[in-house]
């Protein structure tokens, strides 16, 4: 995928409008809000600094949470603010009421090169998300170009992302080159063995991808609560068990993803050969045996044998709550040989130390193996800085939803816009 980038241009002595992803965790304490976990803000430093370098002013546009007309104060962008005052030596500036175009413009136009400002949160205003040509026309008369850095909003329409890239000459920021990268490699060239490890609680956002890497990958190991969809599509009994039956995307209202399931498997019943070995591996590897127990507050998990049929059938009324040992033992030896590993969701309910074990050794092999590892979405990070890996992954991607759908092979509006 070729896009215009800043790395083919040399702005200078200009005034740049950013959009960065500045939706992080907040605490709050001593009365204060704090930023709990600045990665995301920290990966916007290099295009901000590039930018500096060349004498243009700019401008730092980002959403934060969902905010709504009672509750706008809560998701305010002033705690991130403050963290860059902090952290960074910029001149900044803070602009909480941009809709006022002449006061913003005359506060831009009678501050020195290299100032900073941060505008404050975009969703504040419903045009955003509508993606509003009057607020697109706002926002871009501020500015003499844009630059998207927010890869995991990219797959949104809205204002800040798609409706400015059209309005002004525009460019990929590094962070969101990055993530394009890491991605592309994955989907184009990854070198092989190609293990893809998928898991979490929703199948819903998760079925596209598996598809589309079903198709590249060598293999694809399924775990957590999308893996009991994949069970019980080949007859196993799941009973308690996690099951997504309310699609988050009304569109797909409807689904039933146990059917999805079972015609995944059934068009990827082709067998594979991994890296000097002999042994036929399926495409879709779901689990041999799990830990199971009757809720997640449950103290002791019990080892269910999935192909075990006097297990199965007396297992009782349980959940399963995390991959088994034979098929962690199976994830990781599989990990442990790959040359390329993609990793988005947990292997189990990795919060509780009873159900912890599943996602913490499959963290562990990823981080072992000489292979190229890219790991994404927020509970897999989680995970990550849970058991002490984080520092071990190649790439570590911000981004979410967007990752995923440009996984499944679709264009992301805000990058199509910047294709070349």
């Amino acid at each position: 995928m070729k896009i215009h980038s800043l790395l083919d241009y040399n702005l200078k002595n200009k005034t740049a409008l950013i959009r960065v992803d500045y939706n992080v965790p907040l605490i709050e304490k001593n009365g204060q809000k704090l930023v709990s976990d600045p990665r995301r803000i920290i990966s916007s430093y290099d295009t901000i600094e590039k930018l500096l370098t060349n004498n243009n002013k700019i401008i730092l546009l980002s959403h934060l949470g969902r905010p709504t007309p009672s509750t706008q104060r809560q998701f305010s962008l002033l705690p991130i603010f403050n963290y860059l005052q902090k952290n960074k030596s910029w001149q900044l500036v803070f602009i909480p009421d941009y809709l006022n175009q002449e006061k913003t413009q005359k506060i831009i136009k009678d501050a020195p090169a290299k100032t900073v400002f941060l505008f404050e949160n975009l969703r504040y205003h419903p045009e955003e998300k509508s993606n509003d040509k009057k607020f697109v026309k706002l926002l871009a008369s501020y500015g003499d170009f844009f630059v998207n850095d927010a890869f995991s909003t990219s797959h949104r329409g809205h204002a800040s992302v798609y409706g400015l890239a059209q309005a002004l000459p525009s460019f990929a920021g590094l962070a969101l080159l990055s993530e394009v990268k890491a991605f592309t490699n994955l989907l184009d060239k990854p070198r092989r063995p190609f293990i893809v490890v998928v898991g979490g609680a929703k199948i819903s956002d998760k079925i596209n991808p598996i598809v589309n890497l079903a198709k590249i990958a060598d293999a694809i190991l399924i775990g957590g609560g999308v893996a009991n969809n994949f069970l019980k599509a080949v007859g196993i009994a799941v009973q308690k068990s996690y099951l997504q039956d309310v699609p988050a995307d009304l569109k797909k209202q409807g689904l039933n993803y146990v059917s999805v399931a079972d015609q995944i498997i059934l068009d990827n019943l082709n067998q594979r050969l991994l890296k000097d070995n002999y042994i036929p591996l399926p495409k879709i590897i779901y689990p041999v045996d799990v830990i199971a127990a009757p809720s997640f507050d449950a103290t002791k998990g019990r080892v269910i044998e999935l192909t075990s049929n006097e297990q199965i059938s007396n297992r009782g009324n349980l959940m399963y709550l995390d991959i088994g040992p034979k098929t962690t033992k199976l994830y990781k030896e599989l990990i442990i040989q790959a040359e390329t590993v993609f990793w988005n969701g947990p292997m189990g309910i990795y919060e509780k130390k009873t159900f912890a074990q599943g996602t913490k050794e499959i963290a562990r092999a990823v981080a072992k193996t000489s292979g190229v590892t890219v790991v994404g979405g927020g509970d897999t990070i989680a995970a990550l800085d849970k058991f002490g890996y984080y520092q071990s992954i190649d790439y570590v991607s911000m981004a979410g939803s967007a990752a995923l759908e440009f996984l499944s092979g679709k264009k992301l509006p805000a990058l199509a816009v910047l294709e070349k």
